[in-house]
C-alpha cells in the first residue's frame, strides 16, 4: 500500500484487539488500538482513522453511543465487533450508521475482507456532479453552465462536494460547520451556513426561491439531490 488507511480498534478483549492489530499491520494498515470507551474520540481525533473497529460493551462508555458520534460527520467507516447476535442489536447498530456488523467470534480471513470492502466504499469520492444545466468538475474548481463558467468559491465547491457525497440524505448545520468550514466546537449561531448556501443557491438554483438541488429540511439543515449525466 503506498498510502496505507489508518484503522483504529477499539475492543474491550486486550488480547482479541492485538490479534486483531498484527493481522492488520502484516497486510500493510496503520493501526492504533484503545480498550476504552472513554478513551476512543481523543485517539480518533489523533490518529485520523479511516476505519474503526468498534466493540459494543465497552468499559466507560457504549460502543453504540460512540458509532452514533463517529458517524456524525460521515467521514469515518465504522464495522461493529461484537456478541450481541441479536437481530435488534445489529439492527440498532446499523441504524445508527455502521458500515457492517459482525458477530463474535468471527473468522479473520472474514474480518479482512470485511473491511476491504468497507474501506472500498467508503473511499469513493465524487470528481464530477450535474446540476440541471450546470456541471461541477471537483478535480479542476471549474463549474459551467450554457452560458460560461460559474464562478464558485473553494467553500462553495467544498460544501456541494460534501453534501453530494450524501445526496438525498440530511446533514445537519453544525456538520457542515465542523466538517467543511473546520470549527470543533459549535458555540455560535449557524447564520453562516445559511448565508452560504443562500449565495450558492443564487449560482446553481434555475429559481434560488424554490431550489430544485439543496433543500432545507426541517429547518434545521440540507439535503441535495443529483442527477449525474
Amino acid at each position: 500500500m503506498t498510502n496505507p488507511k489508518r484503522i483504529l480498534i477499539v475492543e474491550d478483549d486486550v488480547g482479541l484487539a492485538r490479534v486483531i492489530a498484527d493481522n492488520l499491520r502484516f497486510e500493510g494498515y496503520q493501526v492504533d488500538s484503545t480498550h476504552r470507551g472513554d478513551e476512543a474520540m481523543g485517539r480518533a481525533r489523533s490518529f485520523c482513522p479511516d476505519l474503526v473497529l468498534l466493540d459494543v460493551m465497552l468499559p466507560n462508555r457504549s460502543g453504540f453511543d460512540l458509532c452514533s458520534i463517529l458517524r456524525d460527520g460521515g467521514r469515518v467507516a465504522v464495522i461493529i465487533l461484537s456478541a450481541l447476535s441479536q437481530r435488534s442489536d445489529k439492527l440498532r447498530g446499523l441504524n445508527l450508521g455502521a458500515d457492517d456488523y459482525i458477530t463474535k467470534p468471527f473468522d479473520l480471513p472474514e474480518l479482512l475482507a470485511r473491511i476491504r470492502a468497507v474501506l472500498r466504499r467508503s473511499n469513493r469520492r465524487l470528481d464530477r456532479i450535474v446540476l440541471g444545466p450546470i456541471t461541477i468538475d471537483f478535480t479542476a474548481l471549474r463549474a459551467t453552465g450554457p452560458h460560461g463558467e460559474v464562478h464558485l468559491t473553494h467553500r462553495e465547491f467544498e460544501i456541494l462536494r460534501y453534501l453530494a457525497e450524501r445526496q438525498d440524505r440530511f446533514v445537519r448545520r453544525d456538520e457542515l460547520l465542523r466538517e467543511v468550514w473546520g470549527f470543533p466546537d459549535v458555540l455560535d449561531s449557524t447564520r453562516s451556513v445559511d448565508h452560504a448556501i443562500v449565495r450558492l443557491r443564487k449560482k446553481i438554483e434555475p429559481d434560488p426561491h424554490d431550489p430544485q438541488f439543496i433543500r432545507t429540511v426541517h429547518g434545521d439543515g440540507y439535503c441535495l439531490t443529483r442527477s449525474d449525466d
